[in-house]
């Protein structure tokens, strides 16, 4: 069956088709295993998944899931974004420069052995038990897996494009800007996504430390204290699908940032014809719309982070806690490289056509 052969590929709506009977199986096996009154696997190992839907209300309720969950996502893109703008420029002076390769390189790669529960303790004497800790906890998390990969992305970059800057005559700095940062990075997002699953269990592990919030602090004291398995399970599910949902806007981004990766697919699909272009309008409008809105609520939580005027209290600080600096960031930086986007298109149209006119 060509469903079976080895490296075979899959359409839309087979991989769609497939992917929904995997998840109705999985159920399936999961409904057999809890179902009846004396059950193939106790409750207290599997609960049934009415029960673990049915927890779902409750965790709002009971728990402030919502919350917590924000808590925990803040933390994980704070931890991410110190990591990266940590790891970046030493593992570039690392990679590119033999005496710092020859000096640390091993050190590098042999910190990734380092048992990250054993320096727990560590860091709650460096940096107490707060916010803080947990942030550069597990930033360290990261570092330690992504400093190494991004010395060996750079080891990577292909020769063709060194021997052509050398021979245009490029500088240093223009090789490392036009060469190394653009193929590294375009690498490296791919890493960082895999990197993104790590992360989750790092929170898990600096959350159970006090009981500041946290889905991982929730898991722990719902968990273990209260026994309530079926609620552990549905906050397992809730992390699986934030892990889903980051994956894709990691594909989002890397194709926003690094179109060239996709450059091949995109050339096919310009010359197939275009038969849905009313359907194109009317899905980029709706982008649009959407970019817009998301702008304006954006604006919204900006003036109430500093004046509360939507509730007793800041939405944003209270969602998110001290990690709410971690969204201003990223979606400072989205709207930085939009308006660069913006700029650069302004000034090749401006350019074509002064050259038209001459």
């Amino acid at each position: 069956m060509r469903l079976l052969k080895v490296q075979g590929t899959l359409s839309r709506r087979e991989a769609f088709f497939l992917g929904v009977l995997g998840v109705v199986i999985v159920i399936g096996i999961w409904l057999l295993l809890t179902m009846g009154e004396s059950p193939l696997v106790p409750a207290y190992i599997l609960p049934h998944p009415w029960k673990v839907l049915t927890s779902f209300p409750q965790l709002y309720t009971d728990n402030d899931i919502i919350r917590n969950t924000c808590l925990s996502l803040g933390l994980n893109l704070a931890g991410y974004i110190e990591a990266i703008l940590i790891s970046l420029p030493i593992g570039f002076i690392i990679g590119l420069y033999p005496f710092f390769k020859g000096g640390f390189q091993r050190q590098v790669d042999a910190i990734r052995y380092v048992p990250l529960t054993a320096v727990t303790g560590l860091f709650i004497v460096w940096f107490g038990t707060g916010t803080a800790m947990k942030v550069h906890f597990l930033a360290f998390g990261i570092l330690i897996y992504l400093l190494p990969v991004i010395v060996q992305r750079i080891s990577e970059v292909d020769d063709v494009y060194l021997k052509t800057v050398y021979t245009l005559g490029a500088t240093d700095w223009q090789t490392i800007k036009t060469v190394y940062i653009p193929s590294v990075l375009s690498r490296i997002s791919d890493d960082i996504r895999v990197l993104t699953a790590i992360s989750w269990t790092y929170i898990i592990v600096a959350e159970s430390i006090d009981n500041t919030g946290g889905i991982g602090g929730l898991i722990w004291r719902v968990g273990i204290r209260q026994g309530r398995v079926d609620k552990v399970f549905a906050m397992l599910i809730i992390i699986i699908l934030i892990g889903v949902i980051q994956d894709k806007l990691f594909v989002y981004l890397d194709r926003l940032f690094f179109p060239h990766k996709y450059q091949t697919k995109r050339a096919y699909e310009t010359r197939k014809p275009k038969g849905d272009s009313a359907l194109s309008l009317i899905t980029g409008f709706i982008r649009s719309i959407s970019s817009w809105l998301v702008l304006s609520i954006y604006l919204l939580l900006l003036i109430d982070s500093f004046t509360p005027i939507l509730a007793g209290q800041s939405v944003l600080p209270y969602l998110f806690g001290k990690t709410d600096i971690a969204i201003h960031f990223l979606v400072w930086c989205m709207i930085l490289f939009k308006g660069w986007q913006w700029w650069r298109e302004q000034r090749d149209s401006i350019s074509v056509k002064s050259r038209t006119a001459a």
